[in-house]
């Protein structure tokens, strides 16, 4: 008896174009921001949602689908971006992010959202003290970052930088002593200094 052909399914009931097919879960947050576009034109931005691997975001700037764009978000920092759709109430941008600095985010966004609920504060582990100076930070990537030190301590250092700052997770190097960015907010960010054994 011959076996029966199953029957051809067409693969537009395969794909539903409608459903949500991100790979993290985006949360509801509001954090306020600029974004640099292709012609290195600033405006300003702010979130509706985020989560570790995208972002939508309200501006009066509409960028079309597929560009190439820098966001600054307050308390993240500096993370490249591609514009994935574009709408009347905003855009989504997909994060070009390596997944270690994702897992960074993702814990620094958990944070953000918790942090008022259950009375969080940054843990430092060590006393700062005061100072004052210029510093030029490097990036993994080469980029480097005028900025100005506001305090030291035995396992870190905080910055005010001159425009753009680095993204919570980055790996900089602080003249030849190497950290790690904890925390963003606005143009100020404090950097972890790592171990030996986690170089």
């Amino acid at each position: 008896m011959p076996v029966p052909h199953a029957p051809m399914v067409s693969t537009s009931t395969l794909i539903n174009p409608n459903k949500d097919r991100r790979l993290h879960k985006r949360i509801a947050l509001s954090l306020v921001g600029r974004l640099l576009d292709e012609t290195s034109a600033d405006h300003d931005v702010r979130t509706v949602d985020i989560s570790c691997s995208g972002a939508m975001i309200r501006s009066a700037h509409r960028p079309q689908p597929g560009a190439q764009v820098i966001c600054y978000f307050n308390d993240l920092g500096r993370v490249a971006a591609t514009v994935i759709r574009s709408g009347p109430q905003g855009f989504a941008v997909h994060f070009k992010a390596a997944q270690h600095k994702r897992d960074k985010l993702a814990d620094r966004l958990t944070w953000l959202l918790n942090k008022d609920k259950l009375c969080l504060a940054d843990e430092r582990s060590a006393a700062r003290v005061a100072t004052s100076g210029p510093a030029l930070l490097t990036l993994a990537d080469g980029s480097e970052i005028p900025c100005r030190v506001l305090d030291i301590s035995l396992t870190g250092a905080s910055f005010e930088a001159e425009d753009g700052t680095p993204m919570v997770g980055d790996v900089v190097m602080a003249g030849n002593v190497r950290g790690e960015v904890v925390r963003v907010e606005q143009k100020r960010f404090a950097i972890r200094y790592l171990r030996s054994d986690e170089l």
